[in-house]
């Protein structure tokens, strides 16, 4: 007789497998893990030099959110595109849809241990900070969470469409810089959108991982008022659903030959 199978319990056995390859692969856990914990305080003297006052910023309020969008893009994007195009090229994903296992959980499974990983490291994060940076509590702590776990879902359908255009894991540090690159540089990580020119800084809410570091930044400050809040919860919205619908009609289950 055989035993009949939920997408719930296929979800957890292939998560359950891909945390168990995620502690074997040394490398993955070191840019995984590591990589985001260390970067976000080399940034101190960086920060330290801003005039981050006059934004209405501290340093704890630059650092703790420019830790955030770090774990979400080397902990979870960058990480899992390395993962979804090695699993592609071992034929893993290609014996996976053999089995009972549809698409989207193929996708969501894989991706399961790495989002665990990188809400783990916000978490730490926002710990380490709250002790070392004089951080106070979020007075929005709504915004903050909702801003997290849209990254972390758009994060994550992000690396399965930087995944179809990967041809190999090596290939993998080169196609994930586009995004890593502008995201720390106009999204708000390294420098806070408040610091921007105005016009400037509307353009670059429109990017990808805008919405989330200024959701993330406004549940720790308050000063988010609801038209900015529903702003940016309808450009990461629409950016996550643009993304959901190119894996779809993109992503590769073959090998790129």
């Amino acid at each position: 007789m055989s035993m009949v199978t939920t997408p719930a319990s296929r979800l957890n056995a292939l998560a359950r497998a891909e945390f168990t390859l995620l502690g074997r692969s040394k490398a993955t856990l070191v840019a995984a893990v590591l990589v985001p914990l260390a970067l976000p305080f080399s940034l101190r003297s960086v920060v330290d030099d801003m005039d981050v006052q006059e934004a209405g910023l501290s340093v704890g309020l630059v650092l703790l959110p420019a830790a955030i969008g770090f774990a979400l893009l080397f902990g979870v994007y960058g990480a899992l595109v390395g993962i979804y195009t090695s699993r592609r090229e071992e034929l893993v994903l290609k014996r996976l849809r053999t089995g009972e296992l549809r698409d989207v959980e193929i996708l969501v499974g894989t991706a399961l241990p790495m989002g665990a990983t990188g809400l783990t490291q916000c978490l730490v994060l926002v710990a380490a900070s709250t002790a070392l940076l004089d951080v106070p509590a979020p007075r929005a702590p709504h915004l903050a969470v909702l801003g997290l776990l849209l990254g972390l879902v758009m994060c994550a359908a992000l690396a399965a469409v930087t995944a179809a255009v990967t041809r190999t894991v090596e290939s993998a540090q080169v196609t994930t810089l586009p995004f890593v690159v502008i995201s720390m540089a106009l999204s708000g990580v390294t420098v806070p959108l408040e610091m921007l020119p105005d016009t400037f800084a509307s353009v670059c809410e429109l990017l990808p991982l805008s919405p989330v570091m200024t959701l993330v930044r406004g549940g720790w400050t308050g000063t988010l008022s609801t038209y900015e809040a529903l702003g940016a919860l309808a450009t990461a919205l629409a950016w996550t659903v643009l993304a959901v619908f190119a894996v779809q009609r993109w992503f590769r289950w073959e090998p790129r030959r």
